[in-house]
This record gives C-alpha cells, structure tokens and sequence, in this order.
C-alpha cells in the first residue's frame, strides 16, 4: 500500500504530495518496477551485442576510419535517444573484441535489424555477435543517471 507524505514548499501557499511507492516494509518500489519492466527478481531480457573486429577492418584507411568512427557514434546516440540501446562501451585492451552494446528489445531479430544500421558494421570494420541476456531492470535507469553526470559528449 502507497503512502503519502506532505511537505511545504512555500507556507500556507502550496503543498506538495510526495508519494511514496514503496511496498510496506520491503523496500520494493512496485511502481517503479512496473515501469521499468521487471520481474520478480527486478530482471528482464534483454539482447546483448559483441563487437569484434570485422573482416575489412585492415581495409579501411585512416581518414575513412575516423569518419566510420564518427558515424558509429552518431548511431549510438540515435538508439539510445530511441531507449534502444541501454549500454555501450568499448573494451580498452587490445583484442579482437572491440566493445558491447545492451539492447532493450525482446528479441534476436529486433538487435540484428538495429546492428544493420551501423556504418561500422555496414563497412565491414566491427561485426556483432548476439546473446539474449538477463540482467538487472534498473539498467534502464542508466542513460538517464548518464547524462546527469557526463561532462562532454563522444
């Protein structure tokens, strides 16, 4: 049961509820994992890309590798304004495996149509590798803390 708790903002002006969704004694935010889609456990599905090194990587020049570089981060900007893609990084040793991405889609199919649209991909220079994965609802949750925290942008 949700309770409600009063605080003033400004006095005998407005009054403010601050509702609190908590289930009674557990902690649980049943609101929240309503809305963040998760089960009992607070997981849901979710599809998670592999990048690795594409089979025309040692093709591409320079100036077109910048620019490919460039375009690839563009995309990951696009899918994670759209609530696509929860995650992505790079991996910072020196492998054939390049980076991650954590989709928020429910299927195989959804992650590879949204690989497709990577000029990286397109050109050869990174592949994909997909894995449906279960992980953490809350993941949801970190482009928004992201952005409060991010000086620049790539």
């Amino acid at each position: 049961m949700a309770s409600a708790s009063y605080s003033c903002l400004v006095p005998e002006k407005k009054r403010v509820v601050q509702v609190d969704t908590t289930e009674a004694g557990s902690g649980i935010d049943s609101v929240l994992a309503v809305q963040l889609g998760a089960d009992e456990y607070g997981m849901k599905n979710y599809v998670m890309a592999l990048l690795k090194r594409g089979p025309r990587r040692w093709m591409i020049d320079s100036v077109t590798a910048s620019n490919l570089q460039k375009a690839h981060m563009a995309n990951i900007g696009r899918l994670a304004d759209e609530g696509k893609l929860v995650v992505a990084g790079p991996f910072t040793d020196n492998t054939d495996l390049k980076g991650i991405y954590v989709f928020d889609v429910k299927t195989i199919e959804e992650a590879q149509k949204l690989c497709e649209t990577d000029p990286a991909i397109k050109a050869g220079s990174l592949m994909m590798e997909l894995h449906p994965w279960y992980g953490s609802a809350a993941m949801l949750q970190i482009p928004a803390i992201h952005n409060k925290i991010a000086k620049k942008q790539p």
